[in-house]
């Protein structure tokens, strides 16, 4: 029962991650409020990849609500017997909670890349990637941050948001990791063993 209830609170945590994913998101395509670089097209190509709105969003609350039905006492039963039942929606409970780990973990991977190739931006040189050959040194001399002339400050906006979804998306990973450790010794170790049903 305890684990049970441990379980919701972890399900139910996906959810505000999930929002604040998709907020933060939202918030890369606007540099300083403005939407007019969005409409042409001049922002950092991973914030395209909709890793924070998509996977550590929508996709997330999707895996959310499945894990909180599933956590639900008053769940269907799969089959005839009670015993059986518990032992599919633990395992379904832990594909989901699999599913989970890869959808934030293409978050946290976009993330991080965008992060180490800093923003688009335009130097005196035009619009160009004015840090992408600094292999992410840009991050820690904000001397050089004065290279991007145009949008105003978007260096640590680009900065402080990636960062953000880095810290949302490997919190989502670590949630559903303690979930699919938790399912799979119920499974293997537990009373739910599969195994055991099926040699009977």
């Amino acid at each position: 029962m305890g684990s049970r209830k441990c379980g919701g609170c972890l399900s139910g945590l996906l959810i505000p991650l999930a929002l604040w994913s998709i907020i933060v998101n939202i918030l890369l395509y606007f540099p300083n409020g403005q939407t007019s670089y969005a409409s042409s097209n001049k922002l950092t190509n991973y914030v395209w990849y909709f890793e924070g709105i998509c996977f550590s969003g929508v996709m997330m609350l999707i895996v959310a609500a499945v894990l909180l039905v599933l956590e639900n006492d008053n769940n269907c039963k799969c089959c005839q017997s009670e015993s059986c039942s518990k032992k599919y929606m633990t395992l379904l409970s832990m594909i989901f909670s699999s599913l989970g780990i890869a959808f934030s973990g293409y978050c946290l991977v976009i993330s991080a890349l965008g992060l180490v190739q800093g923003p688009y931006c335009r130097t005196l040189d035009g619009w160009e990637y004015a840090f992408e050959g600094t292999a992410g040194r840009f991050l820690t001399d904000s001397s050089i941050w004065i290279q991007c002339l145009e949008p105003a400050h978007v260096v640590e906006w680009n900065i402080i948001l990636f960062s953000i979804l880095i810290a949302l998306s490997g919190l989502q990973v670590i949630v559903c990791l303690i979930r699919v450790v938790t399912q799979l010794s119920k499974i293997l170790c537990g009373n739910y063993s599969v195994i055991i049903q099926v040699s009977q």
